[in-house]
């Protein structure tokens, strides 16, 4: 069922500032939801556990004429499946393009129920990421093409933007940009009141790049994690991102510069406004020591 778009008669309308689907009044039934967000582009969230916590992660599929394109599958074949099956509920065309926004396996660890011949897009750092997961025996080997600078595609007349607007989450980040709907889907370099999660990022690239995003000027910015709110509302969540970003990095800074020992500053870090956001417990500490890393010189330059 593809839900009208805001429509005010389901749960969690009064928009709690959560990522949370229990305080929003969801229960698991409610899900997966589908929302059109514009004339035949639709997002998908499903819950996923991280501990004891659960939130949305979220797809995009775009259909036309030709052929739909998914921007980011889910973290099981099981889930992928389900994606896949809702998509064919709304149409008969195929799976013809998957744009990896980020490789990290709750967004790529269905891969392989997306239809054979399905093109994948990657950034070349989260194509060698999977390469080596498939080497691993840990993912599906799948036919990748490489968008280093990004590329763009006629999908049935619609034009799709894919842009890599500079390492974020994964520093493979890629965003799917509808520049004629003006839908951008952010996949993980967008977290919706999620803390930022920052095992692979980096940190102060990262808010260049929500810049760089917010530079597009689009109607509608999609998050890899949270709810997809209603566009005035998710314009303004992304700057908020952007300022937990800021804030993230600014209290690893003062404990870096305050010689507070890397260990002991993961367990006192204090993040102030963002204490009560979803994951702040398991992501805290690694935010900690990779916005260290960062100021130390131990993250990977640019390629």
């Amino acid at each position: 069922m593809v839900l009208a778009w805001g429509c005010g008669s389901e749960p969690g309308t009064d928009l709690l500032p959560t990522a949370d689907p229990y305080a929003r009044g969801y229960t698991d039934d409610d899900f997966p939801r589908v929302q059109e967000v514009a004339p035949g582009v639709y997002t998908y969230e499903q819950l996923r556990s991280a501990g004891e916590e659960r939130f949305t992660t979220v797809s995009m599929f775009v259909v036309s004429d030709e052929g739909v394109l998914v921007a980011d599958g889910q973290g099981s074949v099981e889930e992928t499946r389900r994606l896949v099956e809702n998509i064919a509920s709304i149409t008969d065309r195929p799976i013809t393009h998957v744009v990896i926004g980020s490789d990290h396996g709750d967004h790529t660890g269905g891969n392989a129920a997306f239809p054979d011949g399905a093109l994948f897009i990657a950034h070349p750092t989260s194509a060698a990421s999977l390469r080596n997961a498939a080497d691993a025996g840990n993912a599906p080997e799948i036919p990748i093409v490489e968008a280093p600078r990004g590329m763009e595609l006629d999908l049935g007349g619609r034009a799709v933007r894919i842009l890599f607007l500079g390492r974020a989450h994964t520093g493979g980040d890629l965003v799917v940009h509808l520049p004629d709907d003006g839908v951008a889907f952010m996949s993980e370099a967008y977290l919706h009141r999620v803390f930022p999660a920052m095992r692979s990022a980096y940190p102060s690239e990262w808010v260049d790049m929500i810049e760089a995003a917010q530079a597009l000027e689009a109607e509608v910015y999609i998050p890899g994690h949270g709810f997809v709110d209603p566009p005035e509302v998710l314009r303004r969540e992304l700057e908020i991102f952007r300022q937990a970003l800021e804030a993230v990095i600014a209290e690893g800074r003062r404990l870096h510069a305050a010689g507070v020992p890397m260990e002991e500053a993961r367990e006192s870090a204090n993040f102030g406004w963002l204490e009560d956001w979803s994951l702040r417990d398991s992501q805290g500490p690694r935010a900690i020591q990779q916005v260290f890393a960062e100021l130390d010189g131990r993250l990977p330059p640019p390629s």
